[in-house]
């Protein structure tokens, strides 16, 4: 069916047209006709981790990784193991593999790593670009993620989620700016964008995402192409400790996850501004 704007309809089209013109005009984050690449060369690096040797990974540390969150904090619907031969993590020729499954009781159990332990040794970075590639491992209730977490100097604890998939949407992932509040009764606060992606892609081949700090903006990048921007807090900019897991559920049922599922991680990389 064709329609034809006349009269009082095709002004009041025009005015619509022009009231959302001037706000993507005016709107420092509305997306851009052309998505910005990210000029890697004005950086170099300061952390690469390419996991084609021994993984240095210990419950709590000191070691390079540890298995757990530093504030005991574990999360989802699968128990984040400590480490074993074989288990919950691998390493060789293609990187890095975290495997999630069910153990001899039903049980599921899964894999986390942090780059700093309890007692701040281990790698955190103020500022700077962030990057992680990745195969996500597809099928319902699969939860990985790609994140950074600051621990001290601030009233606010920042998380910047820089990739998370649920595994229930394979048409897109979730980029997201927390911050969480140390006082009792204070409300956290959160920015949030869904990333939408063509269907399955995520799953079927590696793809790097990144986050960079800027004084003013956080900026996220699929395959160094920029997808998003939000306002960086204060807290943001303080030294961030890098993660990375597979969880389970975010909510969502996990009694069709395939048993095993696997992350796969090419690299986890940090860099610098020359």
């Amino acid at each position: 069916m064709k329609y034809m704007y006349t009269g009082k309809k095709m002004r009041g089209f025009a005015i619509v047209l022009i009231a959302v013109l001037l706000s993507v005009a005016c709107n420092p984050y509305a997306p851009a006709a052309e998505p910005r690449a990210l000029d890697i060369s004005l950086y170099h690096e300061t952390f690469s981790e390419t996991f084609r040797g021994p993984l240095d990974v210990t419950p709590w540390g000191p070691s390079e990784w540890i298995a757990h969150t530093p504030w005991h904090g574990d999360f989802g619907d699968a128990q984040f193991s400590d480490p074993r031969a074989g288990f919950p993590f691998t390493t060789g020729p293609q990187g890095l593999n975290i495997i999630a499954r069910k153990n001899a009781e039903g049980k599921w159990q899964s894999g986390l790593l942090c780059s700093l332990d309890p007692e701040g040794r281990g790698f955190a970075q103020a500022g700077g670009y962030f990057e992680a590639r990745m195969k996500m491992p597809p099928g319902p209730g699969v939860w990985p993620a790609f994140w950074l977490v600051t621990h001290t100097g601030s009233d606010n604890n920042a998380e910047i989620d820089v990739v998370e998939f649920y595994g229930k949407f394979p048409d897109g992932y979730h980029v997201t700016s927390h911050l969480w509040p140390k006082a009792k009764g204070v409300k956290p606060q959160s920015q949030e964008m869904v990333i939408p992606v063509p269907y399955g892609s995520l799953t079927q081949s590696f793809h790097t995402y990144g986050a960079e700090i800027l004084d003013n903006d956080l900026v996220f990048y699929l395959d160094r192409h920029e997808v998003a921007r939000m306002p960086a807090s204060p807290a943001a900019k303080l030294p961030l400790s890098i993660l990375v897991n597979l969880a389970l559920g975010a909510g969502w049922p996990i009694d069709q996850t395939p048993d095993p599922s696997v992350l796969e991680v090419d690299y986890v990389k940090a860099f610098m501004r020359n």
